[in-house]
């Protein structure tokens, strides 16, 4: 194990646990957490695909059992996450983590937040109901990420300080 990336990575759960007490809005059926993108991305661009779906897995189940989140929480930030590390891996650009955060959560994410809301929840929705709430809160914590990673020249800091 790494301990920088374990200590990144414990650092940005904490954040996305904390601020979604905080920053969150409602769209439709859905309550949007940009920040959970923006961790997504962060962690997708610094630690690589494994942390960023590990790191979105506890902050959903973090943000559950505090009662902020629902299951709802899992696919989108699960897909979304995974799709971002993998994507920076292969083409070591942050415009394709951003890529894949907002295709893996706003459609790969919101299709499948239908049958968990529909079979597991019991809530009465039609299929696309979730996407364009996913892709809305996506996109606004993708554009967040980006302001980061340019700001703080993140690319650079993950290429030559964190080995993937």
């Amino acid at each position: 194990m790494n301990t920088k990336k374990l200590t990144l990575s414990s650092l940005l759960i904490a954040i996305g646990t904390l601020a979604s007490h905080i920053i969150f809005f409602p769209v439709g059926v859905a309550k949007c957490f940009p920040i959970q993108h923006t961790i997504n991305v962060l962690s997708a661009v610094m630690l690589g695909p494994g942390y960023a779906l590990a790191n979105a897995i506890i902050i959903s189940l973090l943000r559950n059992l505090l009662g902020v989140g629902s299951l709802l929480a899992f696919p989108g930030s699960m897909i979304g996450a995974l799709l971002a590390g993998l994507l920076y891996r292969k083409y070591t650009k942050s415009s394709f983590a951003i890529a894949g955060e907002v295709f893996g959560t706003g459609i790969l994410g919101g299709l499948l937040a239908f049958p968990i809301s529909k079979f597991v929840l019991g809530q009465e929705v039609i299929a696309f109901t979730f996407v364009i709430p996913f892709l809305i809160s996506s996109i606004g914590g993708c554009f967040i990420a980006y302001l980061l990673i340019k700001s703080m020249k993140l690319e650079d800091y993950s290429k030559h300080f964190i080995k993937k």
